[in-house]
This record gives C-alpha cells, sequence and structure tokens, in this order.
C-alpha cells in the first residue's frame, strides 16, 4: 500500500514576507533584494490577498519605460506592477498536488490559502524539499525478480542512480 502524499502544510513558509499595494515600488524591489526572494503576496487592510509581485513584475519598470515617461513627482506603488489574476491553493493539498500545479502552471510560488485567508507560501523548492524527504515504499527486490531485475536506461542514470 502507498503511503500519502505528504500535505504542504509541512514544507509551506508561514513567515512571510508581504507588501501592501500602496508600497513604493522601488521599496519592494529592494525588499526582493535584500531578502533573495522572488516574489510575495500582496494583501489589502484587512489582510487579504489581493494580488502577488514578481520579479517579472518588477522587471515591467523598465520595459514599460516609466522612468522616462511619467512625471518626476509620480509615486509608482505595487499596485501599479502587482498582478491581480492569483493561483492559490488549499491548505489541504499534498506535495503532489503542489507539483502539479507548478509543472502545469509554470508558476514559482502559490499562495496557501484555507478558508479564504492566506496561511502561508509553498514554492518549487519547497515541493524539492519533500522529495528529498520522501522514502519509496519498497525497499528490496521481490524474490521473483531474482536475477532479472528492471534496469533504468542508460541515458537516464545518473550518480546516484548507479550508486544507489
Amino acid at each position: 500500500m502507498m503511503k500519502p502524499y505528504p500535505p504542504i502544510t509541512d514544507y509551506m513558509a508561514t513567515s512571510l514576507i508581504t507588501f501592501r499595494k500602496d508600497t513604493d515600488i522601488r521599496e519592494a524591489i529592494d525588499v526582493l533584494l535584500d531578502k533573495k526572494i522572488s516574489g510575495a503576496p500582496v494583501l489589502d487592510q484587512d489582510g487579504q490577498l489581493i494580488g502577488m509581485l514578481s520579479e517579472a513584475d518588477c522587471l515591467r519598470i523598465l520595459v514599460e519605460g516609466p522612468y522616462n515617461q511619467e512625471p518626476a513627482s509620480s509615486k509608482l506603488s505595487v499596485k501599479d506592477y502587482m498582478s491581480t489574476q492569483i493561483k492559490t491553493i488549499a491548505a489541504s493539498k499534498s506535495v503532489l498536488d503542489a507539483a502539479y500545479e507548478f509543472v502545469r502552471s509554470g508558476y514559482k510560488r502559490l499562495p496557501v490559502v484555507d478558508a479564504g485567508r492566506l496561511v502561508g507560501q509553498i514554492s518549487r523548492v519547497d515541493i524539492l524539499r519533500a522529495i528529498q524527504k520522501m522514502e519509496p515504499d519498497v525497499k528490496h527486490i521481490p524474490d521473483s525478480w531474482r536475477g532479472r531485475e528492471p534496469e533504468m536506461p542508460g541515458y537516464k542514470k545518473t550518480f546516484y542512480a548507479k550508486n544507489s
């Protein structure tokens, strides 16, 4: 019998860096760089998730050229660049569900919600950590396979596969 996949709540980050929509975009970029993160949730005054700010969102500053086109007095804020179409994942989901979403969507991180409230964030790296801790159920070769063990194709062999 196969073990169930661990819940994402075992691996998600819960102490999140978050932004408000009125945060100056340059301050937000400073935080992303300083904390070495690729994005963060944007919350309203009630703590509700209203957007996500990613590195790609911030790159729009350069691509759209506001430094040359906007009046010097205008303050660019997170709300001008954040993504408002947010893909979330329920706290009840497993690491397999999250891995599927990452492969299918291309996102690097997903906000984790429980009853509509932000409770954490799961990233691709978090799922990789989960994979590292997972162990196969079968650790031996069945007697009926002795002498004819299945072999991995050569192009898929890695140092670890050869030495396991």
